[in-house]
């Protein structure tokens, strides 16, 4: 008998068959089946491994990309977090179609530091948007604090991979420089080739609310300086006419102008903030100063749809950034008076109207099933934002605290909405720490660029998570901080499913007994007014999500253990970070003139170049 030739490699199936006994037929029948499946599975392996993956397929298709942020809105506002008594359908339908995030935590719990931390992907201490001062925010439009120009934002990755990228909506991260014009904080030297909107903030000084951010105190300081310089001048006057004070009539003279200079400004401060801080601009230039409130919610819908149609093609990256809701709540008369909830609830519901606006639109070009969409709020509700028995602020639901507060989880947990038809799995909900920062290299990743390997980079890739495929978060440690202090930090601690809350520092509320710093306008993050913990304060919030039960050695067994690894956790992290230039501290934070950006000749900042929405 001839022997049997086994030549199975793949491509190759030439056999030579057996020419006697019967015993011989099995054994070569036998062969030829091994050989066949052998070159079967060899086959099936060479194009499984030709095939792309499924995370590849997505990553290939470069979705458009479409970020909804909010302003100061409360995680218990909507519908979907559990408020019954708030009509947000809009914002429901996103979960209901996509993913919803439930600890999904800003990095910073106020405007400024937490957009700068989504932006980069990147704790706002690295890069410096934080005060040690209590100057929380970006004070002024004319200051010369901002994100820094060595910062890489998402949409500078991905302006460069080939996206159409704008900003509409409120910026907050600061405008110039040296000059009213070198504009190298703008959105536009940031990535974003198109923007529409606030280089600022939308404030309660906007329309001269009682609820004030600087003006109500800038006028009190003036008028006090105006006391101190008047009573001086009237005292020189006295002693120059008794003769009790040797003194010339030029000390009088100049002491008497400067009081009269003081009273007047104190007098037009107001309108100077609102000229300065509270105006429109596309691109470079100024369309509106100051504004024109009723026009702005169908001016700022008109240019999203207007982008929206421009880049249908794609691919585009579009980060509407709402000025709702924070105050003084400007809201369109045909939403005045329609919820349960006055003026705030007005303006949530408005806002949501907005979201379906937005989908419409999506809807109407045909971009609905490739467009990634995101739905947040830059943190949590404020408390503090009250008049009398009217709440002006958000609702934080379950969580404590809120606006402002550096580690409490009212001022830091966020809504987390993803939908993406057809890749997202509709209805599913996460319960994994993750948080704003994580939609840097996510949206990076998804459209074809590189995470920044020259720094670090705090965010982590969602997309697992979202799809399904990882089980657990990326982050087993968090960072919470209050200006450049570290007031708190969570560990996710995975193989018992527990998510450990340590509090260092936490602010005294006021008046005792009450769950913000009711009187203030935002609580400080160091001083007098707030308490270092010794030993730190420990929650589970596992089961205690509203931080009510403090854990001690005598309740809760892992306490030693859960405190030296969260302090080692610290002490690694710091060791990452670098000293840089704190923006908002007061040289990057006080008004300059010189900086004031201005469409007319200074002080006379009056235009009006936009053309009425349809």
């Amino acid at each position: 008998m001839r022997p049997v030739i086994n030549r199975c490699a793949p491509g190759s199936l030439d056999l030579m068959l057996p020419q006697a006994a019967s015993e011989g037929i099995v054994f070569h029948s036998l062969q030829i089946s091994l050989c066949f499946r052998s070159w079967l599975a060899a086959m099936l392996a060479v194009l499984l491994s030709l095939a792309p993956s499924a995370s590849s397929d997505i990553s290939a298709s470069r979705p458009n990309i479409l970020l909804l942020m909010a302003d100061d809105l409360g995680i218990g506002d909507i519908g979907c977090y559990g408020n019954n008594t708030m009509r947000t359908p809009n914002i429901d339908r996103l979960a209901e179609d996509g993913v919803k995030l439930t600890q999904h935590i800003s990095a910073a719990s106020l405007c400024t530091p937490s957009r700068a931390a989504f932006l980069t992907g990147r704790y706002p201490v690295r890069s410096g948007m934080v005060s040690s001062i209590g100057y929380r925010v970006l004070q002024w439009t004319g200051a010369s604090g901002g994100l820094p120009t060595n910062e890489t934002t998402f949409a500078k990755i991905l302006k460069e991979k080939g996206y159409a990228t704008g900003l509409i909506g409120k910026w907050h991260l600061g405008l110039n420089c040296e000059s009213a014009s070198d504009h190298c904080h703008h959105p536009l030297h940031h990535g974003f080739d198109h923007f529409y909107g606030m280089p600022f903030s939308l404030m309660g000084d906007c329309a001269r609310w009682e609820l004030s951010e600087k003006r109500v105190n800038l006028e009190q300081k003036l008028n006090f300086l105006f006391q101190v310089l008047a009573l001086v001048a009237l005292t020189l006057v006295a002693g120059k006419l008794t003769h009790l004070i040797p003194v010339s009539w030029m000390p009088v003279i100049w002491s008497a102008l400067s009081a009269v200079l003081l009273l007047a400004s104190s007098y037009f401060v107001g309108a100077l903030i609102v000229h300065a801080d509270c105006f429109l601009m596309r691109n470079h230039t100024i369309t509106e100063q100051p504004m024109c409130f009723q026009r702005t919610t169908p001016l700022i819908l008109q240019e999203v749809a207007s982008f929206l149609k421009r880049n249908k093609h794609g691919p585009f990256l579009l980060f509407v950034s709402f000025l709702h809701v924070h105050i003084p709540l400007i809201t369109m008369e045909n939403f005045l008076g329609k919820s349960l909830h006055g003026l705030y609830g007005d303006n949530v519901e408005e806002m949501d109207w907005m979201v379906g606006r937005i989908l419409d639109t999506l809807d109407v070009e045909g971009l609905s099933n490739s467009t990634l969409i995101y739905f947040t709020s830059d943190h949590g509700g404020s408390l503090e934002n009250q008049l009398g028995n009217t709440q002006y602020g958000g609702w934080n639901g379950i969580y404590k605290g809120g606006k402002g507060m550096g580690g409490w989880e009212g001022g830091i947990r966020v809504p987390g909405i993803f939908r993406w038809p057809g890749v997202l799995p509709a209805g599913r909900v996460i319960g994994e720490p993750t948080s704003l920062m994580d939609v840097f290299p996510t949206v990076v990743r998804l459209a074809g660029g590189e995470v920044p390997q020259d720094r670090v980079i705090d965010g982590q890739d969602l997309l697992p998570l979202l799809l399904g495929t990882a089980q657990h978060s990326d982050h087993e440690f968090l960072m919470h901080y209050c200006e450049r202090f570290l007031h708190a930090a969570r560990w996710h601690q995975r193989d018992r499913g527990t998510m450990w809350k340590v509090h260092f520092v936490t602010p005294v509320f006021q008046p005792e007994g009450a769950g913000a710093c009711y009187g203030r306008k935002v609580c400080p993050c160091f001083g007098e007014k707030v308490v270092h913990h010794d030993p730190p304060l420990l929650f589970d919030l596992s089961r205690d999500p509203s931080e009510t039960h403090i854990l001690t050695p005598a309740s809760e067994p892992m306490f030693y253990q859960v405190m030296e690894r969260v302090q080692q956790a610290v002490r690694e992290h710091q060791r990452t970070l670098s000293p840089v230039p704190l923006q908002l501290d007061r040289l990057g934070n006080i008004w300059r003139p010189w900086l004031q950006p201005c469409c007319g000749p200074f002080p006379l900042c009056w235009c009006l170049r936009e053309d009425d929405p349809q």
